[in-house]
């Protein structure tokens, strides 16, 4: 996204502050409650009717606007400002049965029910028709109306289809990609197992298969349903900007291995990169994926403000079962995405409903009430936002880049991956993770950005690398930058076929290594290195073609091959990791690279944003002991002065705008090397 073009919510004040609200839920009694304890909260900006389909068109092309005009209004009066949904994400029962060939069908054939959100095929043509025709009555009758801060589109996108309309446009689109038959039989190595195509009715989107499917078939289909998805989304943005062209569109952006959607591409077609955060974990892991989430939402946001959307008030759902909150974490949570750039907090619901899917789903006005812990921590949220809102504007430095490539992670988690046990997000939120634990800020960026202004580039498992990203990576190390580059980088081009020769293909010259063989290793085997550190996952029988030996393996097969090596290339130092290490191992990795401070406590969590004429300096406490904070200046959150050493309490935080024309605490944490 161009954030010089970026627009924000007209008419909100300060920071945006509120949730998912659902009136349709319950009679109108209760609406008059909810204005109430919204100015109670200090409740500034809702979302409104985004599974609302059903209720606003009961049948087709007849249209109940009544309760919806009622409810803009008493949030308006109540000054609440609304980001109004086009709740195409949960098409009504009518919908299927009128067009039942644009329900959505599996990789087996089955054809889905309604019974759930997402009943749709995002490419059948009637559910392009109606989407368009109620963007359009949405549009013209709510354009003018004073509550209308911003459009939101489909409340995020997730269903992916394999029926015959999306056969025919998959075909078109693999046309456009790849030219014609003889383009695409090369791209997708059809000539193995006897897949050559001899025309294009024969192309279909991937079915279940008796072995192992085509794994360019797989991934051109994934980059395919993010670009048909995204096509949907620009005809309802086409639509909101003929009527309301001062209004911003966006979507929820969500992350996930299974979410088909290439955020780079995506952030360019957004007027605000709004963002999901739902931490699985209940541990410290929980502060760790709020931080990256909020990272990632900075950086798709071309390093400027965005806006948490949804996030959990009173529950983390995690693999093993929901965990409550504890108190004071909702709140460090929320300042966590604050001090990363969002303009705002939001929740993922206003009142929880006392049936359905999302019944036991936490909000911020929980089932017994407004005299419950949740709703006072709410209310404190609230209260305190105001007096934070002269951060917003103040840009993040960061001196770390991390690659972030949603296409090599589709590949590397798709059944013709190198091997089952990869997790590519896992090994991207690594690198993230041991930065944060030692308070070193990360943006993440893409393989052909400009990567100027940054001290050291990580790339995790690129594994789909074009002549761009590698001339760019080979580029960034020659000018005098630093790179750590893990295994499965640089191995295949854009359409998943392995480089020949010496591998790692295309970034071989710069890391002064090739591999010989891949050695994958089965869950609960390691091998050993000699400088103590254990390799999980992968290993490869490495050469040198000019890097130095860091460590190497020992015993087994691999015993004294290279497994970590250095190669100083033009005026720069590119490090290379052949298997995956463990935490602790990977700190001394980065350690060695001069970016990671002597000392660190991974209870502090510190993020400094800029202005012309402001520095602020945020500190979390995430522990159970009191820190002092070096700074001169005021908290914004409590309104007191700073003087040299400034105690910030367990499980608070504070918000300092530094003086100035006082002498610093201490120097840059992050001087050249």
């Amino acid at each position: 996204m161009n954030q010089s073009a970026a627009r924000w919510p007209r008419g909100v004040a300060g920071l945006c502050f509120g949730g998912d609200y659902h009136p349709e839920q319950w009679p109108e009694h209760v609406w008059h409650e909810d204005m109430s304890l919204m100015r109670q909260a200090g409740v500034n900006l809702v979302t409104v009717g985004g599974s609302a389909w059903s209720r606003l068109e009961p049948a087709e092309a007849e249209y109940d606007f009544g309760w919806l005009d009622t409810v803009l209004d008493l949030l308006v009066d109540n000054g609440v400002h609304v980001i109004l949904a086009i709740p195409t994400g949960s098409p009504p029962p009518w919908f299927g049965m009128r067009h039942p060939d644009a329900l959505p069908v599996g990789p087996d054939g089955i054809r889905y029910g309604h019974a759930s959100r997402d009943a749709h095929c995002v490419a059948a043509p009637a559910f392009r028709t109606v989407s368009a025709r109620l963007t359009r009555e949405l549009a013209a009758r709510y354009r003018h109306h004073p509550a209308l801060t911003m459009w939101t589109v489909h409340n995020g996108y997730r269903t992916v289809c394999h029926c015959p309309h999306v056969a025919r446009t998959f075909q078109e689109w693999l046309r456009e990609r790849h030219g014609d038959l003889d383009g695409l039989n090369a791209a997708w190595s059809t000539s193995v197992w006897g897949q050559h195509y001899s025309d294009w009715p024969q192309v279909r989107p991937p079915q279940a298969t008796t072995d192992t499917p085509n794994p360019a078939q797989l991934l051109d289909f994934r980059r395919f349903q993010s670009d048909e998805m995204l096509a949907h989304f620009a005809e309802q943005r086409t639509i909101l900007r003929q009527y309301s062209p001062d209004v911003p569109v966006t979507t929820t952006f969500e992350l996930g291995t299974t979410v088909p959607a290439d955020h780079w591409r995506w952030s360019a077609e957004v007027d605000v990169v709004t963002v999901a955060s739902f931490p699985d974990r209940y541990d410290r892991g929980a502060e760790e994926q709020t931080a990256f989430v909020a990272d990632l939402a900075r950086s798709w946001a071309g390093g400027g403000p965005w806006l948490l959307k949804e996030q959990s008030t009173g529950l983390f759902h995690t693999p093993r079962g929901p965990r409550n909150i504890e108190p004071g974490r909702l709140e460090r949570h929320s300042m966590a995405h604050i001090a990363r750039g969002s303009r705002g907090v939001m929740f993922a619901q206003w009142r929880a409903p006392r049936g359905g899917a999302t019944a036991w789903r936490s909000a911020m006005l929980p089932h017994a009430g407004s005299d419950t812990r949740v709703f006072r921590e709410v209310c404190r949220l609230g209260e305190m936002l105001p007096g934070l809102a002269e951060l917003d504007g103040a840009g993040v430095r960061a001196p770390v880049g991390i690659v972030w490539d949603e296409p090599s992670m589709w590949a590397l988690s798709g059944p013709g991956a190198p091997t089952p046990h990869l997790d590519y997000l896992e090994a991207v939120r690594q690198v993230h993770r041991v930065l944060w634990r030692h308070d070193v800020l990360a943006d993440f960026v893409r393989p052909d950005a400009d990567w100027s202004g940054y001290r050291l580039i990580v790339v995790p498992q690129l594994y789909l690398t074009d002549d761009a990203a590698a001339d760019n990576l080979t580029g960034w190390v020659s000018e005098g930058g630093d790179a750590v580059v893990t295994y499965l980088s640089g191995v295949a081009d854009p359409d998943g076929n392995i480089r020949s020769g010496r591998w790692p293909g295309a970034l071989h010259a710069v890391l002064g290594v090739h591999s010989e063989e891949p050695h994958p290793l089965p869950p609960g085997e390691a091998v050993r290195l000699s400088n103590g550190a254990t390799g999980r996952v992968w290993a490869e029988h490495l050469h040198t073609d000019g890097a130095e030996v860091l460590c190497g393996y020992r015993g087994g097969v691999l015993d004294r091959r290279p497994a970590i090596t250095r190669h100083l290339y033009g005026s720069g130092r590119a490090w290379y990791v052949s298997t995956q290490l463990d935490d602790g191992d990977f700190t001394d990795l980065l350690a060695e690279t001069g970016i990671l401070p002597s000392v660190a406590d991974p209870d502090i969590e510190t993020i400094v944003r800029e202005t012309e004429d402001d520095t602020y300096r945020i500190v979390i406490n995430h522990g159970d002991k009191p820190t002092e904070v070096g700074g001169y200046g005021t908290d914004l959150v409590t309104g007191k002065t700073a003087e040299g050493d400034y105690r910030v309490p367990p499980g608070g935080f504070a918000l300092l705008r530094l003086s100035t024309g006082r002498p610093p605490v201490t120097g840059d944490p992050f001087p050249p090397r």
